[in-house]
């Protein structure tokens, strides 16, 4: 049976990253890779106790997620979000996808972990989304085939929309896959800095990405959430 290696990068994430951890479903087939990217507040000293592995690399989702895949021993690659939780049976999922040859990866379905109404339609929307351009983001949790994700060069060393564009380059090439699962993510940025404005912004990024904005340019404009 396949091996999944679950990389989670941090950056000031000790309010939740032991529970983040302990979260992930008990299988033997599960490692876990916590990858820090210099946090000031105590993410290391409260994930290494539970972490198989642990690194610390420089600041930059993309290259702390590149490491923990160098550092990996599994055959999937699995990309989590310090805020995103899976679901029971993700492993079953992700090695049921995985048995087909043709599939080089996948994500979930998301969920935003609110009662609210307008992000259950905004979860809705981005699972349609998912579904139509087989693209999908970052909090979505996605996974890959470790033969794959080296062809591709990993994830673009990008300050923003290394999950945007890694998920095109594995759509290129082979099938992809949207588990019937959900991911539940924190609906934190959404409650902070407000419904419309998260939601607006987002797309709009997307948009001026397409239209060759730089991602350091976008990335000055977008507020860490810690």
């Amino acid at each position: 049976m396949p091996r999944i290696s679950v990389i989670i990068p941090t950056f000031n994430e000790a309010g939740i990253i032991a529970d983040a951890l302990r979260s992930l479903p008990p299988d033997s087939r599960l490692e876990c890779i916590v990858v820090d990217g210099g946090s000031t507040d105590d993410t290391v000293v409260r994930a290494r106790p539970i972490a198989d592995r642990l690194l610390v690399t420089g600041a930059g989702r993309a290259r702390q997620m590149n490491a923990g895949a160098g550092a990996a021993k599994g055959e999937v690659l699995l990309f989590l979000h310090a805020d995103t939780r899976l679901p029971a049976g993700a492993p079953e999922e992700v090695i049921r996808a995985m048995e087909n040859p043709g599939v080089v990866g996948g994500a979930f379905r998301l969920a935003i972990d609110s009662p609210r109404r307008i992000l259950r339609w905004i979860s809705a929307a981005a699972n349609l989304r998912s579904r139509l351009t087989r693209v999908p983001y970052g909090d979505q949790g996605i996974f890959v085939r470790r033969s794959v994700f080296e062809s591709l060069g990993g994830f673009p060393d990008l300050p923003l929309m290394e999950d945007l564009e890694f998920s095109r380059r594995l759509k290129g090439a082979g099938r992809t896959v949207l588990l019937p699962a959900f991911v539940r993510t924190a609906a934190r940025r959404w409650e902070r800095e407000g419904v419309w404005h998260v939601t607006l912004r987002n797309r709009l990024f997307v948009l001026l990405y397409f239209s060759g904005v730089s991602p350091a340019r976008l990335a000055r404009r977008y507020r860490p959430i810690r």
